[in-house]
């Protein structure tokens, strides 16, 4: 495969029901034909919102890549689409498929282009609670202490996890599958993982309320981007916008973030999209 000039770009967390949001996205381009788009997940809650911001991403860059956010997974009840756990994730796959979109179902794609070639892997892995406050605290006990201080993931209301009996069991079954995917690829090959959550917890030490790190993750991947031949880890959820390296890795939450949060003193907002490869210097941040 020839290698190509684009660039292979990344964001996350859209939520396009927001305006200003929804003039981001409809005013993204690439700045080559060849470049890629890696979007990490929460684009917005409502399934037309959903479909209207992957056809546009789809029909301006030369691939995007998709992985599923906790928003994408809610139903809300006047959303048009009804669909609840599986069943939702399954048709948001065949949205995806059917605009050349890639999923976290299907094969992983190379990309071709400066610094590479590398395999781009999207995952969909959720959370298990795992990332607790005190490490002698139950699952009980830590969800008991976040509702206490009225840190509750809307998650819990309109994230179902059907057919599974819990969102943990679905996130079980997520790593096992993923985890054997990624141990079946070439090892001489570079990785750029996509997941909507961090695969490790450090990032989550910055949270003004940690009691939202048990809806950000799983102990279960903490050593992934050891394991693996990772040359990026591409992730977005907490809405702080940061390039951070975890023995010797480098982590690049994208996300987007509300607007409201872009007015708060000191929010480290930068210009979107995030270009992961070719590496270059630090992302210029705004104001």
């Amino acid at each position: 495969m020839g290698q190509t000039a684009g660039s292979l770009l990344a964001i996350s967390d859209l939520h396009v029901a927001h305006e200003a949001n929804r003039r981001i996205v409809d005013g993204l381009r690439p700045e080559s034909d060849d470049d890629w788009l890696l979007v990490a997940g929460d684009i917005g809650e409502m399934s037309q919102d959903i479909s209207w911001a992957l056809e546009t991403l789809s029909a301006r860059f030369a691939r995007v890549v998709w992985a599923p956010g906790n928003h994408e997974l809610w139903t809300p009840r006047q959303d048009p689409l009804q669909l609840r756990g599986v069943e939702r994730y399954r048709h948001l796959v065949e949205l995806c498929r059917s605009l050349g979109v890639v999923t976290p179902e299907d094969p992983y794609p190379v990309w071709p282009g400066p610094d590479g070639p590398v395999t781009v892997a999207p995952l969909f892995l959720l959370y298990d609670y795992t990332f607790r406050t005190g490490p002698d605290l139950s699952r009980e006990q830590a969800l008991a202490d976040a509702y206490d201080q009225g840190v509750v993931c809307t998650d819990e209301f309109l994230l179902h996890p059907d057919p599974f009996d819990s969102r943990q069991a679905w996130c079980e079954s997520r790593v096992k599958v993923t985890e054997g995917r990624l141990a079946a690829l070439d090892p001489a090959m570079p990785l750029v993982l996509v997941n909507h959550y961090p695969l490790v917890r450090e990032p989550m030490r910055v949270l003004h309320h940690p009691e939202f790190a048990l809806w950000c993750g799983t102990e279960r991947t903490a050593d992934w981007h050891l394991r693996f031949n990772v040359t990026a880890m591409v992730y977005g959820h907490l809405h702080i916008p940061r390039s951070t390296v975890y023995d010797g890795v480098r982590f690049e939450e994208v996300s987007v973030g509300y607007p409201r949060e872009w007015r708060t003193p000191g929010f480290r907002r930068t210009v979107p999209p995030r270009r992961i490869l070719p590496a270059g210097p630090p992302p210029p941040e705004r104001p």
